[in-house]
Order: C-alpha cells, then structure tokens, then sequence
C-alpha cells in the first residue's frame, strides 16, 4: 500500500468518523424537534428543551467538520456531491437555521410561542428527512460524465430515497425518545417510554426495509453482502442487531434509563458499519473511488496536522459539555 493509499484511507476514516459523531450527536436532539408536539404544553416541553438546551449547537460542530473536511480531502467528489443534491443540501441547511432561531426565540418570546414550537419541529422534521434523501441518493448512485455531475436537478427523489429520509426520522425520534427517558423524570419520562414502545419496532422495520433494499440497487451491494467468504463477515451485522434488538427490549421491560439510549446508539454504529461495507472502496457509488477523489499527497498530509489538532478539541470540549450539564434536567429554562 502507497504512502498516497494510506493518507486517503486515514482521510476517509475521519470523514466517517465525523459524520457518525453528527448522526448520533445530533440526531437524539432533532429527534425531540421531531416529537415536540405530541408532549405536553409547558412542563414537559420545556423539560425536553432544557435537556438539549447546552449541548445543541456543539452537536452540530461535527456536521461542519464532515462538510469541511469532504471538500479539502475529496474536492473531486464533494463537487459532483454538492451539484447532485443542491436542493435536499438547501433544505437541510435551511431548517437548520430555522430550527437554532426557533430555539433562542422560543424562551425570549412567549407571547409567541406557539409559532416558535412549530418552527422548532418543522426544522427538526426537514433537516432528518432530507439527510436521509441525501444517504439514499448517494446509495442509488449518482450520474458521473467525466468530472462533473451528470443528472438532472430532480434524480436525487425516488421511492427509494424517500424510505431512507423516513427511515431516519423515525431512528432520530427514536433516539430522541431514549435520550429523554435519560435524562428527564415523572410524567415526561413515562410519556419517553410510552414512545420508545412505539417507535423502536417502527426503526427496526425501517431498518430492516433499508437493508433489504441496498443489495438490489446494484449487483455490486449483492456481491459485497451475499458472495462467500465475505458473507460469513457481514452476515455478523444483522446477527448483532438481532442481539441489540433483544436486549434493547429487555431494558424497556425493566424501565432502565440509559441502556436503550447506548443500545440504541450501537444499532445506529452497526448501521453505519453496513453502509461502509456497502460503499466502500467507493466515495460514490460505482463512479468514484477514494483514491480518484482525493487531493493531492501534500495536500493531504499538510492537512493532517490541522485534523490532528481540530478532532482531540472538538472532542475534549464535546466531553466537557456534556459532564459540565450531567444529570436530570428541569422545566425552568436556563436561558
């Protein structure tokens, strides 16, 4: 393996790494977004908010680096990416901004409320479904001509993007539902469990749909799964899950509070695990590889140092916040 070989698959280790901290990291709190309106006017909306409240907008820091890093290490492929996909990008990138003003606006405007509740969940809603459509365009694969994007400004929404952009709105909920059984008491707490009944057979299906799905997109996802001897590997992905799901319902049975948000978020690794052994050596699918996508060596190890010094950051400060805000929250808001 080349020196050049070995920095684009360190490169592409971070990038996955980075966004696999956002989906998770940012996923639970989107996740309450999304289920804002089925909790209880004033306490337990307010309980649910606090509990977000500190860490948020770090969560979204990971979503950054992922962008960011995908344009120094792979411009190649971040530009036929960012042309493929400019409207569910757009979409996302706007309810996110909607979302972070709903939230500072919701404490300082009472009078308004309501509207702000409804901008807080329409965000959430929109940033999950079009991150979704955007994972399920780039598995369908995306038309290539030379070195440019060569599709059409709507190739990104088909029946298959549309299950995966549902799919991770219900995991989001799900994980929103876990965290608040975490980290909130009474009656929000039982109305989290409530949820997790409901929507954990609901991801799991979803789940299950996505997965059967890929390996039909290509004889290529067919080959990486269900060819021997690589089956006997990937067969341990849906076998884990199996376990997790077991004990998943086992803690619900017995109201523990942190196990299925961790269990939860071990399904969501496994998950990302599957979508590595479906792409990969490919950055899109069956068109560009890591190696034809990546910048030059220099450009790559100069970077390296930055990364090296940027991801140990982000993760002490990302710690810190979330020991500093440890503990059950209330309804009074801190803001």
């Amino acid at each position: 393996m080349t020196d050049s070989t070995v920095l684009t698959n360190i490169w592409a280790a971070i990038l996955a790494f980075a966004v696999f901290m956002y989906v998770v990291m940012d996923g639970f709190d989107l996740g309450i977004g999304i289920l804002f309106p089925v909790f209880g006017v004033g306490r337990e909306r307010d309980s649910a908010m606090n509990s977000i409240a500190p860490v948020w907008d770090g969560n979204e820091t990971w979503l950054v680096l992922g962008g960011g890093g995908l344009l120094a290490a792979f411009p190649l492929a971040y530009a036929v990416i960012m042309s493929a996909l400019y409207p569910p990008l757009i979409a996302m990138l706007l309810a996110l901004v909607f979302r972070g003003v709903a939230f500072e606006f919701r404490w300082r405007d009472p009078a308004h409320r309501a509207v702000w509740d409804f901008a807080f969940t329409a965000g959430s809603f929109v940033a999950a479904l079009t991150q979704g459509i955007m994972l399920g365009a780039l598995l369908q694969g995306i038309a290539v001509e030379g070195r440019a994007y060569g599709g059409g400004w709507w190739d990104w929404l088909t029946p298959f993007s549309l299950l995966t952009g549902v799919s991770v709105v219900a995991g989001y909920s799900l994980l929103g539902a876990c965290w608040l059984n975490w980290k909130t008491e009474g009656e929000a707490q039982n109305h989290a469990r409530r949820l997790m009944r409901i929507l954990a057979p609901v991801t799991l299906c979803a789940i299950l749909a996505v997965s059967l799905s890929t390996p039909f997109l290509g004889r290529e996802y067919f080959d990486r799964w269900f060819t021997m001897p690589r089956v006997l590997f990937t067969a341990q992905v849906p076998l884990i899950i199996a376990i997790l799901t077991w004990r998943f319902a086992r803690s619900l049975r017995r109201n523990y509070e942190l196990a299925p948000f961790v269990i939860t978020l071990a399904v969501f690794g496994l998950s990302f695990v599957g979508l590595g052994i479906s792409m990969y050596p490919y950055l899109i699918p069956n068109s560009i590889t890591l190696q034809m996508a990546a910048a030059p060596e220099s450009s790559q190890a100069f970077m390296l140092w930055g990364a090296g010094l940027l991801v140990p950051l982000i993760l002490a400060y990302t710690a810190w916040s979330y020991w500093v805000f440890r503990g059950k929250v209330a309804h009074e808001g801190y803001h």
